[in-house]
């Protein structure tokens, strides 16, 4: 959906299976289990070798998942992950040791489960481009001698492709309105679909979920037998561009290297997802190890700040994508940055995304703002860029072409020594993300 990394340009066979493998977008969102089953069946079963946690969540399952990825490598495990949606390239969705999986080994890889997803067609039906990158991850982690997997869960949960996957450790972060259309109309909906991660034989869930949501994901781990543990966020120290500062389950003091007061929720979760491994036997990670982990964490695209240098504006990045997002990224702008002269917002989103209202919380967090409404570059499900603009009102205006978009905002920014914060689709910040420094290694 966006510019591929310069590794990658040029390379005829790599070309070839990306072709082959977007093709199977055609198939659209089509949740259900059985298509990745008998994919993983076809290749050996690789996930039954891998422990580890799997990590739902309406927000901040990226977040938690960087955390804890790089508590485990700080200890000394080799870990896999399979981020998502990725920013630049498919490559990111299969990282091993906090490195994606290199062009050649990314095109084997994928020609095999390719000849094997049409292998299977027939009688489970075409899998889709999700269940094919999902089935490769597991295969490629489980090949590269992986210790610990940590897993984040695509759409939902029950019928999510990652949930042919059991690890010994499953946490849900939160629950809110988003992808309705597939999940249900109501938080309570949503919140049943992404219970059923919690399965029979864990050895613990975590979950961040309060209100009606964490009734429901009790009453899950009750009925298959897990020990639930429900956290808090961690208590806040003060948060500024370099981090927050938080205090610790152990009682320390702890910097969170990723930016915004709604890490403090993420924190806590990671915290006791790490505790969850231990006690399942999986993976023991020290206080002290946890701490310089989580202040060196980052986690491109989500409230990463980028310093464009002499002469150029800041630009805070953000794949806040829903009204949940949006709240969060709207709170976490009031504090981080000054009050004037305001931000130049860039917002694209993706229509299902789009809820009336949404973009509120961030109007009231930053008056006065001037936003460029623009598109998200390739898809064909971007949001109208005027309807962007109308919602915002007065200061936007629509600019459909992304490049343009982003040199406009630079350019107002720079007038009034403004920052830009770019904000919507992940592809989109995954987009202004590359031009402004480049594909992620």
């Amino acid at each position: 959906m966006s510019a591929p990394a310069e590794d990658e340009a040029g390379n005829p066979r790599y070309g070839a299976t990306l072709e082959r493998l977007q093709g199977r977008g055609r198939f659209g969102i089509r949740l259900g289990l059985g298509r990745t089953r008998a994919l993983l069946r076809r290749l050996g079963n690789p996930h039954r070798e891998l422990p580890g946690v799997l990590i739902g969540g309406t927000n901040g399952k990226g977040s938690t998942q960087a955390l804890v990825a790089a508590a485990l490598r700080t200890a000394g495990y080799r870990v896999g992950q399979t981020p998502k949606p990725h920013l630049v390239s498919y490559r990111e969705r299969i990282v091993v040791d906090g490195q994606q999986i290199s062009v050649a080994d990314f095109t084997d890889l994928l020609e095999k489960v390719l000849d094997v997803a049409e292998s299977v067609a027939p009688r489970y039906g075409p899998p889709t481009e999700f269940e094919v990158l999902t089935a490769a991850a597991f295969a490629w982690l489980a090949r590269t001698g992986v210790r610990v997997a940590v897993i984040e869960v695509g759409l939902g949960g029950r019928l999510d492709a990652t949930n042919a996957w059991q690890g010994g450790v499953s946490a849900i972060t939160n629950v809110a309105l988003d992808h309705t259309e597939h999940l249900g109309p109501t938080v309570v909906a949503i919140a049943t679909e992404k219970a059923q991660i919690i399965k029979r034989g864990d050895a613990l869930a975590v979950t961040g979920a309060d209100g009606a949501a964490l009734g429901v994901v009790r009453r899950r781990a009750a009925r298959v037998g897990v020990q639930l543990r429900p956290v808090a966020p961690l208590p806040v120290l003060g948060h500024d561009l370099a981090g927050l500062r938080v205090r610790a389950p152990d009682g320390a003091e702890m910097t969170v290297g990723l930016l915004g007061r709604h890490q403090a929720a993420n924190a806590a979760v990671a915290w006791a997802v790490l505790d969850a491994l231990g006690e399942a036997g999986i993976a023991t990670v020290e206080n002290e190890q946890r701490g310089a982990a989580f202040a060196a964490a980052r986690w491109p695209g989500r409230l990463e700040l980028i310093r464009t240098g002499a002469g150029g504006a800041d630009v805070l990045i953000d794949g806040a994508h829903n009204p949940h997002g949006i709240h969060a990224l709207a709170a976490a702008l009031a504090e981080l940055l000054p009050p004037a002269p305001p931000p130049v917002v860039v917002c694209g989103v993706i229509a299902n995304h789009w809820q009336a209202g949404m973009l509120e919380p961030l109007k009231a967090a930053l008056p006065g703002a001037p936003l460029v409404a623009t598109s998200v570059p390739g898809s064909t499900q971007a949001l109208e860029p005027s309807r962007i603009a109308a919602a915002w009102g007065h200061g936007a205006e629509s600019i459909s072409d992304p490049d343009e978009a982003l040199s406009a905002a630079m350019q107002r920014a720079r007038r009034s020594d403004a920052t830009v914060v770019v904000c919507g689709s992940l592809y989109l910040v995954g987009y202004m993300r590359n031009l402004l420094v480049g594909p992620i290694a």
